[in-house]
C-alpha cells in the first residue's frame, strides 16, 4: 500500500530552499497542524515562508512565517 506523503519545504529571505528537513505526514491536517505548532522556531531559524508538497507537488500557496 502506498502512502501518501505531505511534507513542507521552507523557504529564506531570499527564496532558496532551506536544507531544514521538515518530517513526512500521511495526512495534510497532520502537516498543517505540525507547522502551526511550530513556525516559530522555524522562522529563528530563517524560514520567511513554507510551500506544502504532496507527493513533491506544491498543493498551496505558500505561507509566509511573521518574524520573530
Amino acid at each position: 500500500m502506498i502512502r501518501p506523503r505531505w511534507e513542507w519545504a521552507l523557504d529564506d529571505a531570499e527564496g532558496r530552499v532551506l536544507s531544514v528537513p521538515s518530517p513526512v505526514f500521511t495526512t495534510q491536517y497532520d502537516a498543517e497542524q505540525w507547522l502551526g505548532e511550530h513556525w516559530r522556531e522555524l522562522a529563528a531559524g530563517s524560514a520567511t515562508s513554507a510551500r506544502l508538497l504532496h507527493d513533491g507537488s506544491q498543493v498551496t500557496p505558500g505561507v509566509v512565517l511573521p518574524s520573530v
